[in-house]
């Protein structure tokens, strides 16, 4: 199949795309990447009247790191993030991150915002922002806000994002120079989705022991003090069990042995002299 009849514009600032999608009879949606929305349109799973183009929008590929704080625009690539050409203050762990998502092609034209805003629990940019406890900066009609990373995600797909606003960007504090990190994505073939993603961050530095379990049909949960799951050499004791059950991940389910597996190896991962998990 192929998309219904749409209109579409290009604008070159957030607030003409914000006045297009304000002036739209029906319904209107921003697109970036087009990686996600693309395909749901081809199928008739989405039917927009009006598609606002953002990648024409300069200040929305701005990055930079101010002190010890990064922000990172919405239309940066997955692949200018593999490649280095935006500086993440992560010390390598969105670079890994993004090395794994879906394919070249796809992360040549997919972004950053595009996949936060689509917010598919499976995706790895969600689960990737929560263990880094980000921000969400937004730009609408009534002005710019900042929405805590807790309060992004509602549910699958769905965001605290207004129809009528634009992800702007994400900001986030920089990892210091000692932190260890941990992301481990178990999927059947690479390119696909996630069945279970486990991110561990150990910033002792600046306090911080944070795992995320994520893929669940929920949220990604966020474990702030992880330093259990990091002590604990055996995945047989219940620790990894305990975290599990607080997301209902039912024990003996295929769900509970392949987030176990993700959280497991991810824990293993961190304990690794350059704190990577692959």
């Amino acid at each position: 199949m192929k998309a219904a009849t749409y209109d579409y514009a290009k604008p070159l600032a957030c607030d003409e795309a914000i006045a297009l999608i304000g002036q739209t009879e029906g319904m209107g949606k921003f697109v970036s990447g087009s990686q996600s929305l693309g395909p749901m349109m081809n199928l008739r799973l989405a039917q927009p009247d009006m598609l606002v183009e953002l990648r024409g929008i300069a200040a929305l590929r701005a990055c930079g790191i101010e002190g010890e704080t990064v922000t990172l625009g919405a239309c940066v690539t997955h692949a200018e993030i593999e490649d280095g050409k935006v500086e993440t203050g992560t010390r390598g762990l969105m670079e890994y991150v993004a090395r794994g998502i879906a394919y070249r092609a796809v992360r040549n034209r997919g972004t950053l915002g595009g996949s936060l805003a689509h917010a598919d629990p499976a995706a790895d940019w969600i689960s990737t922002m929560c263990a880094l406890d980000a921000q969400f900066l937004v730009a609408g009609p009534r002005g710019p806000r900042v929405i805590d990373g807790r309060d992004w995600m509602a549910g699958a797909f769905t965001t605290a994002l207004e129809a009528d606003e634009i992800l702007t960007g994400v900001r986030f504090a920089r990892l210091s120079p000692t932190a260890r990190w941990s992301y481990y994505k178990f999927n059947r073939k690479p390119g696909e989705f996630a069945e279970a993603i486990a991110v561990f961050i150990d910033d002792s530095a600046r306090g911080v022991c944070r795992a995320v379990i994520g893929a669940i049909d929920a949220p990604p949960l966020a474990i702030d003090d992880a330093r259990d799951l990091l002590r604990d050499a055996d995945p047989q004791t219940s620790c990894f069990d305990a975290h599990l059950a607080a997301v209902g991940i039912q024990a003996g389910s295929y769900e509970h042995e392949v987030h176990r597996v993700a959280l497991v190896r991810a824990a293993a991962g961190i304990r690794n002299r350059d704190g990577k998990a692959s």
